[in-house]
């Protein structure tokens, strides 16, 4: 079970939601610390995030949230001499090196340390002297783990004198290695006005109110040992062949108005990087994600479109589902089944052959018969029966036939008065 190491939250950067911190063990045993952030739902893949020089876990958390909107989850660390992590001298506030094969362990152990729990694909960002050493790391054999990187100012070249290298040398030759390089700051009340970091003052502030809760996140300036392995990192980087097995998507963000690190160098390894890709940031100062939001948006325009590349988001199954439910109650529209139904009712119209039930018109034959009677005008007691007949049959055929044949016996009694003329012939 995963030691859970401690995090310092202020109002102006809470601890994210989703995760903490926890130690880990690096190169020689060192204690160093790291973060773990998952999303809501399923993530669509994991953020490893470097922290630069002087920098802390803490000052990332807007950083973290903003990934962990993105659907990723998010490991971010920081170097050993940085943060709360193990620092190579008992003075902790100065920023020492002992050259960059002890950060390179680091940076295996802690992936060692949390790949069961960083889903695929993963993409690295690193900022300034983490995004030197996370080239540096993939350079030499890690590429092959991570589908692309983002890296945002990163150090692969420094701003500083042509002859530096020769006064680093000649500074380890007298065992000043754990010396400042140059006249250590305050750290504690760095000005906004003047810096060279950041252009956001509000920012630049809450930077400063981290170090102000808990001044054991601070750094001060760098060592000569520092400025050594600064030079040799960069100058192995600044190799083409070095890079070559880098074959992932690589985005190197620059930081137009940086005075600390040099964009020739950084166009130059996006050159020789066989997918590399360079990005002028604007007016930006060397903390590109600390800067103005307007800064930070390139950016993260940048970073959707690399992770839209190598860690596209989920397909939003719930979203297409109820798309064709409508659809396929959309075919009751086709109900005109019920109109065909309505074809049926034409053969009812040939059945109005009984409209013309002229089954009442057809009493005329039985009229027929009636004529039929005629003969029988020879005998009058026949007559007289039928009258007799008369009203028994009234009452069972009142409908129309019986009329009729009441009309036709009066035609009977007139023969009979022309009866008598012949007697008188």
């Amino acid at each position: 079970m995963a030691e859970a190491a401690p995090l310092t939250s202020i109002p102006e950067l809470p601890i994210p939601p989703g995760g903490g911190a926890e130690w880990f063990a690096g190169a020689g045993g060192a204690k160093l610390r790291a973060a773990l952030f998952t999303p809501k739902g399923r993530a669509r893949g994991s953020v490893v995030l470097s922290t630069g020089r002087t920098e802390a876990i803490e000052k990332y958390f807007e950083v973290v949230e903003e990934l962990l909107e993105r659907g990723f989850a998010v490991l971010v660390q920081e170097w050993r001499g940085q943060g709360l992590s193990h620092r190579d001298l008992p003075d902790r506030l100065k920023g020492h090196a002992n050259g960059h094969a002890p950060y390179v362990e680091d940076y295996h152990a802690l992936l060692a340390a949390f790949e069961d729990r960083l889903p695929k694909p993963w993409i690295a960002v690193g900022h300034s002297m983490g995004g030197c050493l996370t080239l540096l790391t993939l350079a030499k054999g890690e590429a092959s783990r991570f589908a692309g990187a983002m890296l945002c100012a990163p150090m692969l070249g420094v701003n500083v004198p042509p002859l530096a290298s020769l006064l680093v040398g000649f500074n380890l030759l007298l065992g000043k290695a754990g010396g400042y390089a140059r006249p250590p700051a305050d750290p504690y009340h760095e000005p906004f006005e003047g810096n060279v970091l950041t252009k956001d003052e509000r920012r630049f502030a809450r930077g400063r109110a981290l170090i102000d809760a808990n001044r054991d996140l601070a750094l001060g300036g760098p060592t000569w040992g520092w400025l050594d392995f600064a030079l040799k990192s960069t100058a192995y980087l600044a190799k083409a062949e070095n890079l070559r097995g880098v074959t992932i998507p690589v985005v190197i963000a620059s930081a137009e108005k940086d005075q600390l690190v040099r964009a020739d160098a950084q166009r130059a390894a996006a050159a020789n990087l066989p997918d590399g890709k360079f990005v002028n940031v604007a007016g930006a100062e060397h903390e590109i994600l600390m800067e103005t939001d307007d800064k930070r948006a390139v950016f993260w325009a940048e970073f959707d479109a690399l992770a839209d590349r190598v860690a596209p988001r989920p397909a939003p199954a719930p979203a297409p589902a109820p798309a064709p439910a409508p659809t396929a109650a959309a075919k009751p529209k086709a109900m005109p089944k019920p109109k065909a139904a309505a074809k049926p009712a034409a053969p009812a119209p040939k059945a109005a052959k009984p409209k013309s039930t002229p089954r009442p018109k057809a009493a005329a034959p039985k009229a027929a018969p009636a004529k039929a009677v005629t003969p029988a005008k020879t005998s009058a007691k026949p007559k007289a029966a039928p009258a007799k007949k008369a009203p028994a049959v009234k009452p069972a055929a009142a409908k129309t036939v019986p009329a009729k044949a009441a009309a036709k016996p009066k035609a009977a009694s007139a023969p009979k008065k022309k009866a008598p003329s012949p007697k008188k012939a």
